[in-house]
């Protein structure tokens, strides 16, 4: 007798609707609990035999894996943008759990990575470190958006700097809008000084993985670039290939196509000149691919291997634009080499054959 039970739960603030389903497909309880650790517990323990477990990714996504990981056969935190099913037809939380639980005893859910406790309080500080670093950058926009709506050209870093500061603020003639920008730079500087905070804990705390070392030794990763790759990636063993981590990374490459054959002399055949698009996978993440695209840039602005590698490309007839990209993509592939190694960085990573 199949003793596994899949469990799908819609989990929202106050309440989570569960659904738990048996190796034939039947529905064998539902209910609805609060959002407590107590309640959810006591209600995991009262089931027996093989539990699989599925929820959505949210908000209290890491907290609910951690409560309920030890308590569990299997979880699987599921990425709800590939739940195309769950967006289809009627819609409410006994039927979003009922479909998480049916596509989790059908293998049908796309994992999102959970774990690594060990780098927990690093993860947090590179998460804190990104969202703050995202501020600094909105709220210079906004000083910038002031004077070019007064049109006063502002190019450069000076309009940030506060020894030049009264003389910006001075350009502007209208009272109040010289008081908002006043109020902007106050916000950017505490930002600054937060942001240094944040910035010195997450190399503090870097430090202390031996990861750190060898990746800091990588042209153009450098110590922040280091520490938020550990924060964001947590163990190399999440990709079995390269290709993988290009595409977690937004580089991958996807082609879409369609009439793809052709009736002639009435029997069907491939069609020699196909109609596809290729373009690079949108579903990926953002920050990580931000931090091998500047690491590509910076790359090319210093002499070194990265830089030759990318004027051979260059040589070859290959587009700057795709030689950037082939550049990014061997810096992540050499981010896995060495970490996954734990060997120094050597510019034979660059070879083909070694990459």
């Amino acid at each position: 007798m199949d003793s596994k039970k899949y469990i799908g739960m819609d989990v929202h603030k106050e309440s989570i609707s569960i659904a738990v389903m048996n190796g034939a497909g039947k529905i064998v309880m539902e209910c609805l609990i609060e959002t407590k650790a107590s309640m959810i517990l006591q209600f995991i323990d009262g089931l027996r035999g093989d539990l699989h477990l599925t929820f959505e990714e949210g908000t209290s996504a890491a907290w609910l894996y951690d409560l309920l990981k030890p308590h569990v056969t299997k979880l699987v935190v599921c990425d709800p943008r590939k739940n195309a099913s769950m967006r289809e037809g009627n819609q409410n939380d006994k039927i979003d759990a009922r479909r998480l639980a049916e596509l989790l005893r059908l293998n049908h859910l796309n994992p999102v990575y959970h774990g690594e406790h060990g780098l927990r309080s690093l993860k947090e500080l590179v998460r804190s470190y990104l969202t703050i670093t995202k501020d600094l950058g909105r709220v210079m926009s906004r000083v910038k958006a002031i004077y070019r709506s007064w049109a006063i050209p502002c190019t450069g870093k000076q309009v940030y700097a506060p020894r030049h500061r009264a003389e910006w603020l001075g350009k502007i003639g209208e009272p109040g809008v010289r008081r908002r920008a006043e109020f902007y730079y106050q916000q950017l500087d505490a930002l600054r000084v937060v942001r240094q905070q944040v910035r010195r804990d997450l190399l503090a705390e870097s430090k202390k993985h031996k990861a750190w070392k060898l990746l800091c030794q990588i042209p153009s990763i450098g110590p922040i670039r280091s520490a938020v790759l550990l924060g964001i990636l947590q163990t190399p063993n999440r990709f079995r290939t390269k290709r993988q981590l290009w595409t977690y990374s937004g580089f991958g490459i996807e082609t879409q196509s369609s009439a793809d054959h052709r009736s002639v002399n009435g029997q069907l055949q491939r069609a020699k000149k196909q109609s596809s698009i290729r373009g690079l996978n949108r579903n990926c993440n953002h920050d990580l691919k931000n931090l091998f695209k500047g690491a590509a840039v910076v790359a090319l602005s210093k002499p070194g291997p990265f830089q030759e590698f990318y004027t051979a490309l260059l040589a070859k007839g290959i587009k700057p634009e795709m030689a950037r990209l082939t550049l990014a993509r061997k810096i992540a592939t050499i981010v896995l080499i060495v970490w996954k190694r734990g060997a120094c960085f050597d510019a034979q990573h660059l070879k083909p054959q070694t990459a």
